[in-house]
């Protein structure tokens, strides 16, 4: 496959943009459905892998998911799941397109609020945070501290997934696949998640 033609397909499934008409050696690039509603997965650890999993086949969300090293991701992704490895994942947040849907969910606390940071900053149609209440209560009280508003740091949901549903990781996935399909893709940090 030619670069151009791969470097496309990369930005597409990137949520970068709809992919362009292309014919380039003999390969012919264009799209055949409407753009995927880019969704940021922030974590490859066992929610991150119910998440992808539950969420790939579903129609009109492209999926980047996200973490710090290659042998976080499982041997076989979810088809169309574009995987990104970063060893300091905030870093990637400005190539997220603006209207991307995030979920974070890392290994670390630290990340987590390294990301929810950098994501106020620049921007997101939703974002969902796995943690306790206690957990939120903190990062509320930091990221104030850092400058941003009540306002800005509500429009972050904590906890994803619906309460009733329990914590097992399939059950946060099926709680969060549930709001998209009942509410569309906004359905990440719409009220319903938050149990």
């Amino acid at each position: 496959m030619p670069l151009s033609i791969r470097r496309a397909l990369t930005e597409t499934r990137s949520g970068l943009g709809p992919p362009p008409v292309l014919l380039r050696e003999g390969w012919f690039l264009e799209p055949v459905a409407p753009p995927a509603r880019p969704l940021w997965i922030w974590g490859a650890g066992h929610v991150g892998r119910a998440l992808t999993a539950v969420l790939a086949p579903l129609p009109g969300i492209g999926i980047t998911w996200i973490d710090t090293a290659a042998q976080r991701f499982p041997s076989d992704l979810p088809e169309g799941v574009l995987p990104r490895i970063a060893p300091d994942p905030a870093a990637l947040v400005p190539q997220a397109p603006a209207n991307a849907h995030h979920l974070v969910l890392t290994h670390s606390h630290a990340l987590d609020f390294a990301l929810c940071h950098a994501l106020l900053g620049h921007g997101f149609a939703s974002a969902g945070l796995i943690g306790s209440d206690s957990k939120w209560a903190r990062f509320r009280t930091r990221l104030g501290q850092l400058g941003h508003s009540p306002a800005e740091i509500a429009r972050i949901c904590c906890p994803i997934g619906q309460k009733s549903l329990g914590k097992h990781p399939q059950a946060i996935a099926i709680g969060v696949a549930a709001a998209l399909l009942s509410e569309g893709v906004e359905g990440i940090a719409a009220r319903d998640i938050a149990g």
